[in-house]
């Protein structure tokens, strides 16, 4: 056998068959070392692939009392555990995917916005079955220098997941003015797109904030510092589909919002069911205007934020 498949042999006697180094180490007649060496030789070659399934528990009561006071259909709340927040995005990711592979059915359509939580779920998905769905662009191209993360790849990725197919929207997210944005929404194609989104059965949304370490905005380039500082004064706390908000959860009137191609805020409570996913400190404001506003109707968050939400709601009123 070739190199690759000696290694794929060696990690399937370790992994598969439970051999130690030792006993592969004579069956194949070499050193233990040399087995060792190898196993991570297949890791790093990607032979091997290694998968830690976390115990992600939960907070009930802090589920019921955001289901309560903010009228949810359902809340899922991580415990954080001081996880750093790389891990807490991904425990969020998994919480989120279970509740999509739960629900979702043959014959459904799902709309997609973007970002690093949306990637999360769709990464965490792992289907036992084939369903035949329709994953559509709810918001234009970000044209992030990461291009899993936006629009396009992960409305293709989820589709691909469950076998079912996918719809772009081909036009980017923000435009250079309201008279360009009006006259692309004029374009066949994206008008029969956003009215797709605008009857999903669910909709998976990250939960988005001016707050510079955590603006996903900034991170794609859309946004500086300054624009960022600016929205703050404006009084935005957070976005969904890149409509901006305030702490109420009214959606502003602000020249951003009005260069932003995809569906409109009110095209969001027509959706069956959305699901917004964002955790962390440093988003409490947004997804407070976020569950204010009626934007989502199942949160997926950590014990942090949620405690957070819940204490701000108190203060902010």
């Amino acid at each position: 056998m070739d190199h690759e498949e000696l290694l794929a042999h060696i990690a399937s006697l370790y992994y598969e068959e439970d051999l130690t180094q030792a006993e592969i180490a004579r069956r194949i007649g070499t050193s233990r070392s040399t087995v060792s060496r190898m196993l991570r030789e297949a890791r790093d070659a990607g032979i091997v692939e290694i998968i830690i399934h976390h115990p992600w528990r939960t907070v009930p009561e802090l589920e019921r009392e955001l289901v309560r006071r903010f009228h949810l259909h359902q809340a899922r709340v991580l415990q954080a555990q001081g996880r750093p927040y790389s891990e807490v995005l991904k425990g969020l990711g998994v919480l989120a995917a279970r509740h999509i592979d739960n629900i979702l059915a043959d014959g459904m359509t799902f709309g997609i916005s973007w970002g690093t939580a949306v990637f999360s779920t769709v990464q965490a998905l792992r289907p036992k079955r084939r369903l035949s769905i329709r994953v559509v662009q709810m918001i234009g191209a970000v044209g992030t220098s990461d291009p899993l993360i936006d629009g396009p790849d992960l409305a293709r990725l989820l589709a691909s997941v469950y076998g079912g197919e996918y719809r772009y929207l081909h036009a980017p997210l923000i435009v250079e003015s309201p008279q360009v944005r009006e006259a692309l929404l004029q374009e066949p194609h994206i008008r029969e797109t956003l009215d797709i989104a605008r009857k999903a059965d669910l909709a998976l949304v990250g939960i988005g904030s001016p707050r510079p370490e955590v603006s996903s905005l900034l991170r794609a380039g859309y946004l500086d510092r300054e624009a960022l500082a600016r929205l703050r004064e404006q009084g935005v706390v957070g976005d969904i589909c890149a409509r901006h908000y305030d702490i109420r959860g009214r959606i502003l009137d602000i020249p951003l919002n009005r260069r932003i191609v995809g569906i409109e805020p009110e095209d969001i409570h027509t959706i069956g069911q959305v699901i917004g996913v964002a955790g962390g400190a440093a988003k409490a404001e947004a997804i407070l205007g976020a569950l204010r506003g009626g934007c989502v109707d199942v949160l997926i968050t950590d014990d942090t934020a949620a405690e957070r939400v819940l204490a701000l709601d108190e203060t902010e009123g």
